[in-house]
């Protein structure tokens, strides 16, 4: 039995995709179950509330071999570590109890650089690891940047055709798509021959800075928007108070601008892509087979329009 958490992001619907496609018998945790398509609920045993709560993860828990671990951001949480180490504890704890062998959890690049205590999110994370290494065998799935956040600039880039972010835009670093981060869970909860803990970095094919990925967009979105994309860097202590808007607390506000600035002073750095930690996923091909659709659908672009007048 494998229990997934968090089954209806955009992470966990994926790993539970592959799970029941390899004939696993999986135990899902999620608050709707009306969110999962009804032929997956047909297929899982459901346990119905938040895995931060004890009284749901415990017994979700009993009878498992091996659990995905994925905690979203509570951006109401004091501070990050609060938001991912203390909201996992329960998890932790209940896996211990439990004698659940082997935990992979989604976590992020850091580890042993000097700039992890001070990196926001990523730092809640890694002392999330800490928690569940200490209990099981467990993985750290340890993530850059994800490709699939260029999705949040569909509108800018259909109407300005503008890539905005936080970092330099000559600075490069690795993206990561999140079918390959997926791909890398279930093949470790499918073949659970490895002990200890460990993290497992997944830095995709290349790096690429801003202006490399405008340059990508640029190409595989030229008939839809008809001009060039544009980069432009964000200061990210602007990021970091724009999500107070967005309902976050100071505290996930300050772990916001905090990560964007370790990311620019080189947190995603301090592992060496080789074949064991490159995934498969070009930034090109995701754009073009998840991106793409996405801007076709919102109509032609103002000088697209222009042109075909």
């Amino acid at each position: 039995m494998i229990a997934v958490t968090a089954p209806t992001s955009k992470i966990g619907r994926q790993v539970l995709e592959r799970l029941l496609a390899a004939g696993e018998t999986v135990r899902v945790v999620v608050r709707d179950p009306d969110r999962l398509p009804t032929a997956v609920r047909e297929r899982c045993e459901t346990v119905v509330g938040s895995h931060r709560d004890p009284a749901v993860i415990g017994p979700a828990l009993r009878g498992v071999d091996a659990l995905f671990w994925l905690m979203p951001p509570d951006l109401t949480a004091p501070d990050p570590v609060t938001a991912y180490r203390d909201a996992s504890r329960p998890g932790a704890e209940a896996v211990a109890t439990h004698g659940v062998g082997h935990v992979v959890g989604v976590s992020a690049l850091g580890r042993g650089t000097p700039l992890a205590h001070r990196a926001g999110h990523v730092t809640g994370s890694l002392a999330m690891d800490d928690l569940f290494a200490a209990t099981s065998h467990y993985r750290a799935l340890a993530n850059p940047t994800f490709m699939d956040n260029t999705l949040r600039a569909a509108g800018a880039l259909h109407d300005t055709a503008t890539l905005t972010s936080t970092t330099a835009p000559d600075h490069r670093l690795p993206l990561v798509a999140t079918r390959d981060i997926a791909d890398a869970a279930a093949h470790l909860l499918l073949d659970r021959s490895w002990s200890g803990f460990a993290e497992t970095p997944l830095l995709g094919p290349e790096d690429l800075s801003g202006n490399d990925m405008a340059a990508v967009l640029s190409d595989v979105l030229a008939d839809l928007l008809g001009r060039p994309v544009r980069y432009t860097q964000t200061d990210p202590e602007l990021a970091g108070r724009a999500m107070l808007d967005h309902g976050a607390s100071p505290g996930m506000a300050r772990a916001m601008a905090d990560m964007a600035t370790a990311k620019n002073e080189g947190l995603d750095e301090g592992v060496t892509r080789t074949p064991a930690t490159t995934t498969p996923t070009t930034y090109r091909d995701w754009c073009t087979e998840n991106l793409r659709p996405v801007i076709a659908a919102l109509g032609p672009a103002r000088d697209a329009r222009q042109e075909t007048a």
